[in-house]
């Protein structure tokens, strides 16, 4: 330990990283990132700060002579047990304490609230912020709330069985976890913590691309008959971009989501902001790289910007499991797609992070759905899912009278997370199996199979202006975007 703290300058920086020896001082100006994240932990183990937002194996994307050695077993053992609790974590657990029981949160926003005492300000701005001035994030809540519900009475709904199945594989309801990066900012166990929930509530996961945890690590955490699929960024290296599909498919996963939204991130200015206060230099400093992209944008340069749908035969080619495109936002693409003969879509505006004023997801399914109809598609050629803004179980009843299969879930199941673990993934899935049940007695729809279009009045869901009452709970939890602070 004292010889890896004698390299701590920025012109001779070793790390440890699960206990191996690296020196970075030549990565440093090619870190995505910006080099003052690195510095923060020169001459010192880095893991708790690299593992926050790094599956392990992120490492392998250093030549191997940037390793120069690896810490004795027995005193990297002796160090671990004597260490003391990383800083971090310690404040993470005084934020977990004072939040609230988790029995005393009785929908989803709660664990948003719950979210914002137990998460640091870095992870807060990066798991909410939107893009631009967030019109598209406050709308997609918004959009359900411009459709309304038809109920049926006098049908015999003693028994309500809210089990489907999603790509032919059983869910207990239509759900299942959306992709979401970096889980390891909001709790230690990140994406497993997830993967644990959806075992334990069997309803499929979504298994993201840019993880904290490696594809190995949440693949083996699945239960016996879990679903798991895959969500793939398509990198700019072709190469690359298979042997993940391959991994994937070799490890399990039944279907793969392509996302087709993000040739580039979104301007995510609260997690701009964020980070630019964060990693400011006291003195000027010319390793500003990242400074003003935020940690969303640091991590996504490999995209590739030059994805098209002339690829689709190339990604039939390399893999058996069905394909999705995820990303959908209006009803000519929808049209695309099914021509494109794809397994299905995801309408989604990417949790209104990409396109601000981008329609919703809700708003784009039923868009997609009479356009899909118009051109003369076979109803079931192609499975139809959506995400962003789903709240309630009611939320979930509206999709599928609109068409959908199922939804997608992410942002709430990481706020639950975050506060609670694993226990708070199951209880956020649990609260929202117990509304739709509700949801679907009082419509008189005993089966998921009865939600037909004639449950909903969605006539208002494209009108913008309209002035339906204001939704008390989501408004009390944005925080709006703020300008910088003066000097004085």
């Amino acid at each position: 330990m004292e010889d890896v703290a004698s390299h701590a300058t920025k012109e001779d920086c070793w790390v440890i990283l699960h206990d191996r020896i690296y020196d970075l001082t030549h990565f440093l100006s090619r870190h995505p990132g910006g080099a003052a994240v690195i510095l923060k932990v020169a001459g010192r183990d880095g893991t708790a700060a690299f593992a926050a937002i790094h599956p392990p194996d992120m490492v392998d994307i250093l030549p191997e002579s940037a390793c120069v050695g690896q810490l004795d077993p027995e005193a990297a053992a002796a160090r671990k047990a004597s260490a003391e609790v990383d800083p971090e974590e310690k404040e993470r657990r005084l934020r977990i304490a004072k939040c609230p029981p988790l029995e005393a949160c009785f929908n989803l926003m709660d664990f948003e609230s719950a979210a914002q005492t137990a998460l640091s300000p870095e992870a807060w701005a990066y798991y909410s912020s939107g893009s631009d001035d967030e019109i598209s994030l406050r709308d997609n809540r918004a959009a359900f709330q411009r459709i309304w519900l038809r109920p049926r009475v006098m049908v015999n709904v003693l028994n309500v069985d809210i089990s489907t199945h999603i790509l032919g594989h059983p869910a207990s309801l239509p759900l299942y976890i959306s992709a979401t990066a970096l889980g390891r900012l909001g709790h230690p166990d990140g994406e497993i913590a997830l993967t644990r929930g959806a075992a334990t509530t069997a309803i499929p996961q979504m298994l993201p691309t840019l993880a904290s945890c490696s594809l190995k690590e949440m693949t083996d955490a699945r239960a016996d008959g879990q679903v798991q699929f895959y969500q793939l960024y398509v990198a700019q290296d072709r190469d690359h971009t298979a042997r993940l599909i391959r991994a994937a498919e070799d490890r399990g996963c039944k279907g793969l989501f392509i996302t087709v939204d993000a040739p580039q991130l979104g301007r995510r200015e609260k997690d701009m902001r964020m980070k630019f206060i964060e990693e400011a230099p006291k003195e000027q400093d010319d390793s500003t790289a990242g400074r003003n992209e935020g940690a969303a944008r640091a991590i996504s340069s490999f995209i590739h910007p030059g994805l098209a749908w002339e690829d689709i035969p190339w990604f039939r080619s390399i893999t058996r499991m069905p394909i999705i495109l995820k990303g959908i936002q209006c009803g000519e693409d929808a049209v695309k797609a099914a021509h494109a003969g794809v397994d299905g879509i995801v309408l989604s505006n990417h949790g209104g992070r990409q396109m601000d004023t981008a329609p919703s997801g809700i708003e784009a399914l039923a868009e997609s759905v009479a356009a899909l109809s118009a051109a003369g598609v076979p109803p079931g050629q192609m499975e139809l899912y959506m995400d962003g803004g789903v709240r309630r179980g009611s939320d979930i009843f509206k999709a599928l009278a609109l068409g959908a299969t199922a939804v997608g879930i992410g942002r709430p199941l990481l706020y639950a997370m975050s506060a609670y673990g694993s226990d708070g993934v199951v209880r956020a899935i649990r609260i929202l199996q117990d509304e739709l049940i509700m949801t679907m007695r009082l419509m008189g729809t005993p089966t998921v199979q009865d939600i037909q279009p004639g449950h909903v009045n969605a006539r208002m869901v494209s009108v913008h202006s309209s002035s339906v009452p204001e939704d008390s709970l989501s408004r009390a939890l944005y925080k709006p975007l703020v300008a910088p602070k003066s000097k004085l």
